[in-house]
């Protein structure tokens, strides 16, 4: 009799142990569900509130739903900042139901997904109001030379345009806090790197070059003396 009563002792403990965690089950299941209808429900808002601000029109004039349809997505940048409204909503109840279940581990890197999301978000608005900026920059630059008659106003404003994106994106980047400066310091040698190699290439092999560019772009008023 004593040897069943040691025998049972584990089983009993299997048992309480069972009995305390599926209460706590129950309840992370429920806030999985509720979280995932909120963040359903949040989706769909965020896309219809942007839709009628117009925001999709300013992403489409900006480029960047050109830019993603190219990389094969059928969904444009409206939907995905409803998709990154979802995936907030639904981590944050996934925190909320690994806690109850006392798995902190999971909840420690749950919670980083959730600081990250935020961080995210900014960075998508900087690119697109950056993009949509660029682009106003590119072609106020583009009709200015050509109202000075310059043959190369559209190539000199595309350059334009992409030093502008190549700012937005690195604010973007280092607002993401992704590898620290080495994007940035990267970057700036690759950049040093390209504007000493076109000085040495117009001021030793393409002086000539360098001046037809010049003299067509500023051309010299007949009149001047010099």
């Amino acid at each position: 009799m004593e040897n069943i009563d040691v025998m049972l002792v584990p089983l009993r403990g299997i048992l309480l142990e069972i009995g305390n965690f599926l209460p706590r089950l129950g309840v992370a299941l429920a806030v999985i569900v509720v979280g995932w209808l909120l963040a359903k429900g949040l989706r769909m808002a965020v896309v219809k509130t942007l839709r009628a601000f117009n925001f999709h029109i300013l992403t489409e004039r900006a480029g960047i739903d050109g830019f993603l349809k190219q990389g094969g997505t059928e969904k444009d940048t409206v939907e995905w900042f409803g998709l990154i409204a979802y995936v907030l909503v639904l981590v944050a109840s996934l925190i909320v139901a690994f806690n109850t279940l006392g798995l902190t581990q999971v909840t420690d890197l749950l919670g980083k997904v959730l600081l990250f999301v935020p961080r995210l978000l900014v960075a998508l608005l900087v690119v697109v109001f950056g993009s949509y900026f660029s682009r106003f920059i590119a072609n106020a630059v583009q009709r200015y030379f050509q109202a000075a008659g310059i043959s190369d106003a559209e190539i000199l404003s595309r350059i334009v345009r992409y030093a502008v994106m190549v700012f937005v994106l690195l604010l973007a980047v280092d607002h993401l806090e992704i590898g620290g400066g080495l994007i940035q310091h990267t970057f700036l040698i690759l950049l040093g790197g390209v504007v000493l190699a076109l000085a040495l290439a117009f001021g030793l092999g393409a002086r000539e070059r360098a001046a037809q560019l010049i003299e067509r772009w500023f051309p010299r008023d007949p009149r001047d003396p010099a």
